[in-house]
């Protein structure tokens, strides 16, 4: 679900939730009886987070879904509330990090990760703001940080900035990566540590991000690789939610192309189990001299 509001607009006063979970949960039960056990919603604070949902679409499915902590400062910074603008680094990180310790607001429901958003191009002096602050949150809970991002000129800045705080790369996902052309850039991100996410795949697309893993594969650097559909969603202000993209292609179609230019199923099992595994493991993350 997500609600493109602005800020001060976005309440569950504007849905049903009822009607959003008879809505989504088809999609997820289809994806269930695929074999997918875990689903991690992207869908930030002030964008249309409802973890009560996803608890409820959780216990009717049998699928382990993760909430995140965190503020989107993407598209022009309309999903920020008041105060990020005003707050220290560290007010920041204490909101985050008390949502990790305590659950968000009275529900009981821990993050499993820290989602933030930058705009493209160079850092503003908010978004270099959100990522020092999760930087800051991830050393105080182990949490990942995945940054919506997109070309290499924010992110090379993002890799700088968590280097100055001390966390690795190996703690941080750029999201969004195939919104950068030049491939040298995901090569070498991936190099550093960090996570390299490609990410809404979808049908009449495929040739792009074939490509994109088979340079990774060729590399030796697909043990650094994230694959999303990025799909969804349940849109909040239009009838019914809209249209709604489910989640089968990565599996019924996505999967048997790789396997049709040569990807094993070690390879395979690496991008949808081992990867996502040890990119959202809840540990503190910082420099080694072996890194």
């Amino acid at each position: 679900m997500v609600d493109f509001s602005e800020v001060n607009v976005v309440s569950p006063d504007r849905y049903n939730a009822t009607e959003v979970f008879n809505r989504v949960l088809p999609y997820l039960r289809e994806i269930k009886q695929q074999g997918c056990d875990a689903f991690f919603d992207f869908t930030p604070d002030y964008l249309g987070r409802d973890p009560e949902i996803l608890r409820r679409l959780s216990d009717a499915t049998g699928l382990h879904i993760v909430t995140n902590t965190g503020y989107y400062g993407a598209r022009d910074d309309v999903h920020l509330p008041p105060h990020v603008m005003t707050d220290s680094v560290d007010e920041l990180a204490k909101q985050w990090i008390l949502e990790f310790n305590e659950g968000i607001g009275d529900t009981g429901i821990r993050p499993g990760f820290i989602k933030i958003g930058t705009d493209p191009g160079s850092l503003s002096e908010v978004d270099a703001k959100l990522v020092r602050a999760s930087a800051r949150a991830h050393l105080a809970t182990g949490l990942t940080i995945a940054v919506h991002t997109g070309p290499a000129e924010g992110a090379f800045e993002q890799m700088e900035i968590l280097r100055e705080e001390g966390v690795d790369l190996s703690a941080w996902i750029w999201v969004h990566a195939q919104g950068e052309r030049d491939k040298a850039r995901h090569i070498e991100a991936a190099q550093q540590g960090a996570w390299v996410a490609f990410d809404g795949i979808k049908p009449r697309q495929e040739e792009m991000y074939l490509d994109l893993l088979t340079t990774m594969k060729d590399n030796e650097l697909l043990n650094r690789v994230l694959i999303s559909q990025d799909a969804g969603w349940y849109t909040v202000g239009e009838k019914n939610g809209g249209n709604f993209r489910g989640f089968r292609y990565l599996l019924d179609t996505f999967v048997p192309a790789l396997q049709a230019i040569g990807f094993s199923e070690e390879e395979i099992k690496m991008l949808l189990e081992r990867n996502p595994a040890a990119a959202f493991a809840v540990r503190i993350r910082i420099p080694t001299t072996e890194s």
